[in-house]
């Protein structure tokens, strides 16, 4: 096994290489602008760090969201592109799980990553590996009396103290969590999502209401 992971769904690009045992090498850098850009030679570097040509790799795992439009999709269809090229599956494994993963916690806490606009992507989790709602997005005094008293990961926690008085680290997700999580499972005979993203809201651009359309006389 070869798992190249990938996520683009909050500001970290980062990526990872797992055999089925370890992560072999890992890779994030936090560039909110610049998704498109530093993707594909994050993949590059790093599967010549670990000594594997592309054709290497087995499967393909890509952060599904929650997260903005614009930045999730670049991870998808990579990570469709890289699927489709080589003739390999790609599975999906939600945003939140791979934050959550990489916390280790064995009680109840919350993940949450910044939805822009005053509001944050969250979702509850038991433990590290377990999650008990599904993600939303929400503005943070919304579900104050939701979360009161639970730690808190992710860059939404740390943004809004008054909702997450107890967060802390880590601020993103890592590709090398996500990759360890879909080894896990995949090793386990579990089915993981489909690459498909989590959205949760309508982009930003829309088609104007009323638009007028003008034909030649």
């Amino acid at each position: 096994m070869l798992l190249l992971a990938l996520d683009t769904a909050t500001p970290a690009v980062t990526v990872a290489l797992h055999d089925g045992t370890d992560v072999i090498a890992s890779s994030s850098q936090v560039d909110a602008r610049r998704h498109g850009e530093l993707l594909l030679p994050a993949v590059d570097r790093l599967l010549a760090e670990a000594g594997h040509a592309l054709d290497a790799v087995t499967g393909i795992v890509v952060g599904i969201g929650p997260g903005p439009y614009t930045g999730l999709r670049v991870g998808l269809m990579t990570a469709d592109t890289f699927g489709l090229a080589l003739g390999v599956p790609v599975h999906g494994l939600c945003t939140l799980d791979g934050l959550a993963y990489a916390t280790d916690l064995d009680s109840p806490f919350v993940v949450a990553t910044d939805a822009r606009r005053k509001e944050v992507y969250w979702a509850r989790y038991a433990d590290s590996r377990t999650r008990v709602t599904d993600p939303a997005v929400d503005r943070p005094a919304d579900i104050a009396e939701r979360v009161a008293g639970l730690p808190a990961v992710g860059a939404g926690a740390l943004l809004y103290p008054d909702t997450f008085p107890k967060a802390h680290e880590p601020e993103h997700v890592s590709a090398a969590a996500l990759a360890s999580l879909a080894a896990e499972r995949l090793s386990a005979g579990e089915d993981l999502p489909a690459p498909r993203p989590l959205y949760l809201r309508r982009p930003d651009a829309q088609v104007p209401k009323n638009y007028k359309v003008v034909t030649p006389k």
